[in-house]
């Protein structure tokens, strides 16, 4: 359906639209003295939304539940996206994906995010980390052979952290260690998303530690090459999402399937990582609205003395603060998408939506579990997604973190220019 709907939206090239909306268009709203507000979206975009919404709530939402206490992603999900064509969204139609802009990746990471955060991380990783460093950096062969099947049927995963680097992912252990015309893999990665159900891996290892970071290099390795689960974790929020430990014990992939050229995967990652920040505030925006959405209609149902709790004035200067709040990342979250596909720079702009959107994802979650009482801290009543949207919330203050380590040094260099 979404495919269907990228291909007749608009009678202009798809691979224009990003482009003629941010810059085109923006030069002719200012010499008109007409501005165009980030709630402008073209009609794709729009459309891309409505089917996603539909999606969610037609297709995700009754398996919601069921996939949290399972602690496993329904493979009718995963197909369905695929069918959806939200698997390959900005992937060119030659390579079977819907060639739409980043922004629309964007809108689709958070209007899942509304209903299931699992799915809508799912979603994120893939098309954002996966698809677009084989988009930017494979050769054209490469990408003749796994954009496709990234597209079309095969979840992705990105091989980054380990026990010893998270925030400081270039401290990696991985070793790769050449062998004619392959490389043999040894190592572990921790807390890999979407790595139970994934067929392909973004491998990231050290080529010549020597060299420290410049030795590290992507890797592209599938799952019949010998990759292994060591241990599913047992999370406390989005337990539909897979994230594993993955050992590599002497796996062999061809240097062939190198990504980028050996030694540029501390390249391919701080890049693809800034744009990650922008996948992950739509992530975050999604959460706190999907609670906002949840929560607030229940206060009006539910009459305490005489009235409806909601239509108190304390209750309602609380939805006035968090609706201006889920606002205020909703805005930092798409004018760094949009900034992003304008070819602008966009790396302080993404690190400051991902830091408050995240912000904003725990502060939301909290008070809607308040603004339900005891109702909030039930399972049967299908509230107990907002519990799990509190947690993650809260599970992205290392992520936070790392937003803040990273402002300051955009701030300095900006003053040294």
């Amino acid at each position: 359906m979404f495919r269907h709907i990228v291909k007749t939206a608009l009678p202009v090239p798809r691979r224009t639209v990003a482009r003629g909306f941010a810059t085109t268009r923006a030069r002719r709203d200012v010499e008109g003295a007409r501005i165009a507000s980030l709630d402008t979206f073209t009609e794709e975009e729009n459309m891309i939304r409505e089917s996603v919404q539909r999606f969610a709530t037609d297709v995700v939402k009754p398996k919601v539940r069921e996939m949290d206490e399972n602690e496993m992603m329904d493979p009718s999900i995963i197909k369905g996206l695929f069918e959806q064509g939200l698997m390959g969204i900005e992937t060119s139609a030659d390579h079977g994906g819907s060639e739409s802009s980043f922004t629309s990746a964007i809108i689709a990471i958070e209007e899942l995010a509304k209903v299931d955060p699992s799915v809508s991380v799912l979603c994120d990783v893939h098309n954002t980390l996966v698809n677009t460093v084989l988009r930017k950096y494979a050769t054209e062969e490469q990408k003749a052979k796994w954009l496709p099947q990234l597209s079309e049927s095969k979840l992705g995963s990105f091989c980054l952290s380990e026990a010893a680097s998270g925030s400081d992912a270039f401290a990696l252990q991985t070793r790769a260690t050449k062998s004619g015309d392959d490389y043999i893999i040894n190592g572990s990665k921790m807390w890999i998303t979407n790595s139970y159900e994934a067929e392909i891996f973004l491998v990231f290892a050290n080529i010549d530690s020597s060299k420290g970071y410049k030795g590290i290099t992507c890797f592209l390795a599938t799952k019949d090459m010998g990759v292994q689960i060591a241990k599913k974790e047992e999370k406390l929020g989005i337990r539909a999402s897979s994230t594993c430990t993955l050992s590599f014990d002497d796996v062999k992939i061809p240097a062939a399937n190198i990504i980028g050229g050996e030694g540029k995967g501390y390249k391919i990652a701080i890049e693809i990582l800034n744009e990650g920040r922008i996948g992950i505030a739509a992530q975050m925006l999604g959460l706190a609205q999907g609670a906002f959405d949840l929560a607030v209609p229940y206060t009006y149902q539910r009459s305490q003395f005489g009235q409806p709790i909601g239509t108190f004035q304390g209750m309602a200067f609380q939805f006035a603060e968090a609706a201006t709040q889920i606002e205020a990342a909703r805005l930092l979250t798409y004018n760094a998408a949009r900034r992003k596909e304008s070819g602008l720079s966009f790396v302080k702009e993404a690190a400051m939506a991902k830091w408050w959107a995240s912000k904003v994802a725990e502060s939301v979650s909290g008070k809607a579990i308040e603004w339900m009482g005891g109702t909030g801290f039930t399972r049967e009543t299908g509230w107990r997604s907002i519990g799990e949207i509190r947690r993650l919330g809260r599970s992205m203050r290392g992520r936070r973190i790392s937003s803040c380590r990273l402002l300051p040094s955009l701030f300095r260099r900006s003053i040294h220019r």
